[in-house]
């Protein structure tokens, strides 16, 4: 023991006198944290890349310190552009700068991590709406073509085009073709699925880049309100509502009961404000991965690679 105690250092000493310390106080068990719980929870299915980076993203600092007073603060300003968006006749907008300015604050100030979760809901996304459409029995419906590799990529497929794939595929769905639904797991169409690559290393950090997905978020949802006219934004937040009626659709082709229940934004026929939409927009987020995971492995274990 002397020996062993004399290779470690005063750290590690230190370390495992905490450790042992903490075991002892918890019946011989080592106290599990947050991190820990969260990494070990896999009732439900998730990317094991975007499991790791929401973890490590959710270690910011900036989360307990800055995040609590932003909210409070942006919120106020976003319902004041808000109404003020809908009370004035003259509208305006401005697509470009908006996405310019999104893309530099992305590149230079927000986490690697975040950044990578963010390009991935763009393909995951485009994956659910592109399953429905393949298995819908109907023909001429345009597939959504929004798969964002790296963040430059933003420039041209936008998050008012991002919204845009999900309002105008429910409306060309409309009456699907239901007659053979459930469909087997081995016939299910997935031609317009694309498996979700990303051109973008959350290794590679700018010692400016500090800023968590939460808190970019908070940043940023006024400025999205401003730089939108007040009907495309409108149209925005409320296409997180779809989140149900997707998932009902798609409980209804593969013949699952529990992908709607998934989903937190439900009742798009009620109209909804800016009241609460940093925790829809999460929500939704975290509805399309746990849904895009359980397709994905299903997919694959008919040995399907496109």
């Amino acid at each position: 023991m002397a020996s062993n105690e004399q290779t470690l250092t005063r750290k590690q000493r230190r370390n495992d006198r905490k450790r042992a310390k903490a075991m002892a106080a918890n019946h011989g068990r080592m106290p599990a944290t947050l991190s820990d719980a969260l990494v070990g929870d896999d009732s439900l299915p998730l990317d094991a890349a975007a499991k790791e980076y929401w973890v490590k993203d959710l270690k910011n600092p900036l989360r307990i310190i800055v995040l609590p007073t932003l909210r409070i603060l942006l919120t106020i300003t976003l319902h004041i552009t808000y109404y003020l968006k809908r009370l004035l006749p003259i509208q305006w907008k401005a697509h470009g700068f908006l996405q310019w300015q999104i893309c530099f604050f992305m590149k230079y100030f927000v986490r690697p991590e975040a950044n990578v979760l963010i390009l991935r809901h763009f393909q995951a996304e485009s994956n659910l709406l592109n399953f429905v459409i393949d298995n819908s029995g109907k023909k001429d419906i345009a597939p959504v073509l929004i798969y964002p590799k790296m963040i430059r990529d933003l420039m041209v497929q936008t998050f008012v085009h991002h919204d845009q794939g999900v309002l105008m595929t429910m409306r060309d769905l409309e009456q699907p073709d239901r007659s053979n639904w459930p469909i087997d797991k081995s016939d299910l169409e997935w031609t317009n699925w694309n498996p979700v690559r990303i051109d973008y290393s959350a290794e590679r950090k700018k010692w400016t880049q500090f800023l968590d997905f939460e808190t970019a978020h908070e940043l940023f949802k006024t400025s999205f309100c401003f730089w939108l006219t007040s009907k495309e934004y409108e149209a925005a937040i409320n296409s997180f509502q779809f989140d149900h009626s997707v998932g009902l659709l798609i409980d209804d082709i593969v013949g699952a009961a529990h992908f709607a229940d998934i989903a937190y934004n439900r009742f798009p026929m009620i109209l909804v404000g800016p009241t609460g939409l940093s925790y829809r927009f999460l929500m939704h987020g975290f509805f399309v991965e746990h849904v895009h995971a359980h397709l994905e492995r299903m997919r694959l274990t008919v040995g399907l690679e496109n």
